[in-house]
């Protein structure tokens, strides 16, 4: 007879990395905090330096320390949602997560035909993995990347704890944040809508030929509508759990906006403590360190627009009457924050 063999728990500063569906298996790296903290995403390319990975067979893995809540950061990118993390590292009460490559493993199995009753099974186990602290109590707050937008009801069905903020930046300003990125901002739209049509997100009456024919904004806008409409879904249907914002609402009024997310995630925080964030956090690029203001932030966007500006009035013009066609609300419900406070 055999005896089974322990659990292992790694360290927590041993990030559950990555997921292979071979041989079912979580591989973690070492990623202390001030890694994590550093780094604006937890890719390869942000942590290739972390060493050669410990591979734990999912089953073997100890789950009995991510017992604490989850609180996610749902994103239609290019929305200061990188920045919004980073507010919620707080030693003590809360770590957040930027991106986890383990979850777009599940988006690429997802799309290479996995079984969706083992893909659900290992995002439990996943975020159970994700979800474990570096001292007790710590809420974990995780902002996916939005290639994985496709499992956000399977990741809120599977935490009911969690609240969720839906971030996104208004539609023009996203066209203009893609126009200024040039080709490679183009190529990323086409790579995401691509995975959006392969997830079953794009419901506008659009075939392949039709989207074949789009231009590169125009593709932008697409996928940008596919976002609001599944963000619109979700706020819906857990009114309680799920919040949406604008970004340019969070960059205006970040102390409410802070106040509000707290709320929704569990936390609390003093008015001084939510200040000390929005110096610090707020005052800092989030993706490339030195200092980030959110009026020379707006400037380069109305610059990027300017100087696509004939375009992106054609983009917008058109999307409203996409929108308008497939039913899609261009104002999000459930908003974080009223209009004016």
């Amino acid at each position: 007879m055999s005896i089974p063999e322990p659990p292992v728990a790694p360290a927590p500063e041993w990030l559950a990395h990555r997921y292979d569906p071979g041989i079912d298996a979580f591989q973690f790296v070492s990623a202390p905090r001030d890694v994590r903290q550093r780094v604006p995403f937890l890719t390869d390319e942000h942590l290739g330096s972390s060493g050669a990975p410990v591979v734990i067979p999912r089953g073997r893995c100890d789950r009995s320390a991510a017992t604490g809540r989850i609180n996610f950061i749902f994103h239609s990118a290019y929305c200061c949602s990188t920045l919004l993390a980073n507010a919620y590292d707080r030693p003590g009460r809360a770590f957040s997560l930027k991106e986890p490559m383990l979850l777009n493993d599940l988006v690429g199995w997802r799309h290479r035909g996995g079984d969706p009753r083992q893909i659900l099974a290992v995002l439990g186990d996943g975020l159970a993995m994700l979800a474990r602290p570096f001292a007790a109590g710590e809420v974990c707050v995780i902002k996916p990347s939005n290639i994985v937008n496709g499992l956000t009801t399977a990741m809120l069905a599977a935490r009911p704890e969690a609240g969720a903020v839906l971030l996104y930046a208004p539609l023009e300003p996203y066209l203009g944040s893609i126009a200024s990125k040039r080709l490679w901002g183009r190529l990323w739209v086409r790579e995401l809508l691509a995975s959006f049509l392969k997830e079953g997100l794009v419901d506008m009456g659009l075939d392949a030929e039709a989207i074949f024919r789009l231009s590169d904004l125009q593709v932008a806008a697409v996928g940008w509508l596919a976002q609001h409409a599944l963000f619109a879904k979700l706020a819906q249907r857990w009114p309680g759990r799920v919040r949406t914002l604008d970004s340019e609402v969070l960059l205006a009024r970040p102390h409410p906006a802070l106040a509000a997310i707290d709320a929704l995630f569990g936390l609390t925080a003093t008015d001084d403590e939510r200040d000390g964030i929005v110096q610090s956090v707020f005052r800092q690029h989030a993706k490339f360190g030195g200092a980030f203001d959110a009026e020379a932030r707006k400037a380069d966007q109305q610059s990027a627009s300017a100087l696509h500006a004939e375009e992106i009035a054609m983009v917008l013009g058109w999307a409203a009457k996409v929108a308008e066609g497939a039913g899609i609300a261009l104002t999000l419900p459930g908003a974080l924050l009223p209009p004016s406070a």
